[in-house]
């Protein structure tokens, strides 16, 4: 049994000799663990090519300059030499930004290709016939403001086109509502203008005390939103002449009938008029809009003041000479008839022939007092 235990395991020292040196004779790469640890060498699957990118042409001799101040010869005009052309290496690099720039902007650009840009609402009827011959109007983006402020077609009304050229300057440039503006240069040019001309001059300024203001109505905290702040309105003050005379529509100076022209013909273009007369906030100036009421109901409070008189009466008149003295005048008439009274009584007991200038009143006897008994005590 020794024997054959001592064979058995000869023969297996053996064997592990013979594997070892034949594992030893083969590489890492072909062992059988190689490919278990990474040691085994990767198999190549074709053959690697290199990319050839093509070159740009050289610039033609007969080009010319670039705007950087290049010349033909690749030489700059301060003699520098222009760099060269890119490398393959830049070249691929180049290539693989743009394309990862338009592969970050490929869902954007598909976004807006779906939903396009807005595009702008076309001009109204009232901004088409707003032209330059008419008036220097420019449109302005709209305004949205709080509180319902603002509006839309709206232009800054800058000056009024006459027909025969002339310019009339609104000072400052007011911001209305097309429709305001259109209603506004309608009345110059139709009514202002001609009564200008019967005064002996033609209207060069209108004098614009307030447009556009997001505000109250007079601009009380809390009011309803004002026609001003929506952009529908405007107050007027004066109306100047080329010839530098001023017409204040609500200075009583001025001819009643010009004041009277102006209010019958602003009453019939626009829907409100405010002005003396209508409340204090307005004793200053006119107020025109356009507001839209009920039964296109309109309101028109403007009362043309007569002038007032040129030299008022401060102090009265003097006393006339042939008045009495203060002193007699002022004794009251009780008093001359008690005085008429005993005169006449004793003008009746008095003789014929006696004749006195003066009369003699008697006087009154005093009543008899009754005097206290004094009590004596013993």
């Amino acid at each position: 049994m020794v024997t054959v235990a001592a064979g058995l395991l000869l023969l297996g020292l053996l064997s592990d000799e013979a594997l070892a040196a034949k594992t030893s004779r083969q590489p890492a790469w072909q062992s059988p663990w190689g490919d278990l640890f990474g040691d085994r060498r990767p198999r190549l699957r074709g053959t690697v090519h290199r990319a050839a990118v093509p070159l740009p042409r050289p610039r033609p001799a007969d080009a010319p300059k670039t705007e950087s101040g290049k010349t033909e010869s690749g030489k700059t005009e301060s003699g520098k030499a222009e760099p060269g052309p890119p490398t393959a290496e830049e070249a691929a690099k180049e290539t693989a930004k743009e394309t990862a720039k338009e592969t970050a902007k490929g869902g954007k650009s598909g976004e807006q290709a779906t939903t396009p840009a807005p595009q702008p609402p076309p001009p109204s009827a009232c901004r088409l016939a707003l032209t330059e011959a008419i008036a220097i109007a420019p449109s302005i983006p709209d305004i949205r403001g709080a509180g319902g402020c603002g509006g839309e077609d709206l232009v800054r009304l800058e000056a009024i086109v006459l027909p025969d050229k002339r310019q009339v300057s609104v000072k400052p440039a007011a911001i209305l509502r097309c429709a305001m503006a259109s209603a506004l240069v309608d009345w110059i040019r139709t009514d202002i203008a001609p009564l200008a001309g019967r005064l002996g001059s033609t209207i060069s300024d209108l004098d614009n005390f307030d447009s556009f203001e997001c505000r109250g109505r007079n601009r009380i905290v809390g009011a309803r939103l004002s026609e001003h702040g929506r952009a529908n309105a405007l107050d007027v003050r004066a109306l100047k002449l080329a010839n530098g005379r001023s017409i204040s529509l609500t200075d009583r100076t001025v001819s009643r009938e010009v004041r009277e022209a102006v209010l019958h013909s602003a009453c019939a273009r626009f829907s409100t008029v405010l002005g003396p007369g209508s409340d204090w906030y307005h004793e200053d100036h006119i107020h025109l809009d356009l507001m839209e009421r009920r039964n296109n109901y309109r309101i028109c409070q403007w009362n043309v003041w007569d002038p007032l008189p040129q030299t008022a009466p401060l102090m009265p008149a003097g006393r006339p000479e042939e008045a009495p003295p203060r002193e007699v005048a002022a004794k009251s008439d009780a008093a001359k008839s008690d005085a008429a009274k005993p005169a006449a009584g004793k003008s009746s007991a008095a003789p014929a022939d006696e004749k006195s200038d003066a009369v003699e009143v008697e006087p009154k006897p005093k009543p008899a007092t009754k005097k206290r008994r004094q009590n004596r005590r013993s």
